[in-house]
């Protein structure tokens, strides 16, 4: 990042940014130390992302374009202008930009092989960009979806909103003969436009149920019965993934007011187990 002389006062700074393309990002809340721990949970991991670069020991990537199965316009890179750590957040930056044959990037991050969970409460606080054909997610597939494949693995989506009902947030659960357009899901929806203010997502998840929770509110709840004599896909680890799609079937296409930069903020990422569970 470029230093700016301090003579510079704040709209020629303003000025800098827009025609460098930049978003600006505010500096993350200070978070409590130690991180508050629930009765009868324990923090099994967790990324706060304070440091200077994405952890790679905590997170990989999914690179490419090719619609992702969902008619998606973004070509996903792991370049540091679409994904990066800023201020005290992980950003996911959408870009409108001509890149190998696609006209937007994007990033699409995933803890695979190194970060797995079965169980617990899964919880990420985040800002979501606004604008029609803006599509971020914070969401989790089965391990074994190399071996399984989807909707086999399972999917549980702990957070999805679409640009073009900015008050929605929806949760919800795929699997074997309930998956896309027949996933159980439930939105919550709210007054104001989510966009405006970081909220906090969470799952509690555990071997017969999962819940949804909106700013600790619970929201949503399937249950093991719910499904009938179909397959429960949910009772083996999970990974994690955090991403930002640009466009497709679901979200419609970008609007003409949407703005780029678009930016996922993420402050952290954190998992409880039970304190039963070793």
């Amino acid at each position: 990042m470029t230093t700016l002389r301090p003579f510079f006062n704040a709209v020629t700074f303003l000025t800098l940014l827009a025609a460098a393309g930049c978003a600006s990002v505010p500096a993350a809340q200070p978070k409590e130390t130690p991180i508050p721990v629930a009765d009868g949970w324990k923090l099994a991991w967790h990324d706060e992302f304070d440091g200077s670069a994405i952890d790679p020991a905590n997170w990989t990537y999914d690179t490419g374009a090719g619609g992702w199965g969902n008619g998606e316009a973004e070509h996903y890179t792991n370049r540091p202008e679409n994904a990066r750590l800023e201020n005290g957040f992980l950003v996911i930056e959408a870009r409108k930009e001509a890149y190998q044959g696609a006209d937007y990037t994007s990033a699409r991050l995933k803890t695979q092989g190194l970060r797995e969970f079965q169980y617990g409460r899964i919880e990420a606080r985040m800002q979501v960009p606004a604008g029609q054909g803006m599509w971020p997610a914070f969401w989790m597939l089965g391990s074994n979806i190399a071996s399984k494949n989807w909707p086999a693995c399972g999917e549980l989506d702990i957070m999805e909103y679409i640009g073009k009902e900015p008050t929605a947030i929806f949760g919800t659960m795929h699997g074997p003969g309930y998956s896309g357009a027949n996933g159980i899901s439930k939105a919550s929806r709210q007054k104001d436009p989510i966009a405006d203010s970081f909220h906090t997502y969470a799952i509690e998840w555990d071997q017969n149920s999962v819940r949804w929770f909106f700013d600790g509110t619970l929201y949503h709840t399937v249950i093991r019965t719910d499904i009938g004599s179909k397959d429960w896909a949910f009772n083996q680890p999970f990974f994690i993934l955090l991403n930002l799609a640009v466009g497709g079937q679901w979200p419609g296409p970008v609007g003409p007011q949407t703005v780029f930069p678009a930016q996922l903020r993420v402050d952290y990422v954190r998992v409880f187990q039970p304190l039963n569970i070793k």
